[in-house]
């Protein structure tokens, strides 16, 4: 019987030194995680805007109190504005800074961008990059010239979309910000 207590306060002992370390190694990164799952909220809130288009880039940052900061450029009309309203309603967001700009739209700059996807649409090598809804590359067009943002599969495909571009006409510059690779907040 003394025996039995003594296995017993040991095996109690062992569970709850286990409990307790296991508690502090999920306490230490259960604030990384929270982080990256609100940015994947945050991106994915971003992505399903209704007017989120081809022609619209927007970043965020994060800070350590919950407050957002929207960045970019966009064509469609009040996406801007959607952008902070639908961020501010996630859980975790303190405070929505609207740092997004809105393009005007020009005749010149409609050319250019019709032009971009009678361009850069049929070419095999970019594959559906350029397809609705949320496509991977996103096209800034402002005054003739363009940006390129997004992310692609490889190299190959980055220097593809940005010598197509930068054969346009009308294009006085391509800056080409693609990225290589998977995002990271997906």
């Amino acid at each position: 019987m003394k025996f039995s207590r003594s296995v017993l306060f040991l095996t109690i002992a062992a569970l709850l030194a286990f409990a307790s370390v296991s508690f502090a190694q999920t306490k230490s990164t259960a604030p990384a995680n929270s982080t990256a799952m609100l940015e994947k909220k945050i991106m994915r809130t971003i992505e399903n805007l209704p007017n989120y288009g081809v022609f619209d880039h927007i970043a965020f940052a994060l800070n350590d109190s919950g407050t957002v900061t929207l960045s970019g450029k966009v064509l469609s009309l009040g996406t801007s504005s959607l952008a902070k309203k639908a961020v501010a309603k996630i859980a975790g967001v303190t405070n929505v800074v609207n740092n997004i700009q809105d393009l005007n739209s020009n005749a010149a700059d409609d050319h250019i961008r019709h032009q971009m996807l009678r361009t850069l649409g049929p070419q095999p090598v970019i594959g559906g990059l350029l397809q609705e809804p949320n496509p991977s590359v996103r096209i800034i067009v402002e005054n003739g010239k363009v940006s390129l943002e997004g992310w692609v599969a490889n190299k190959s495909q980055k220097d593809t979309i940005y010598i197509l571009a930068s054969g346009v006409p009308g294009v006085f510059k391509v800056t080409n910000d693609l990225r290589v690779g998977k995002p990271e907040n997906v």
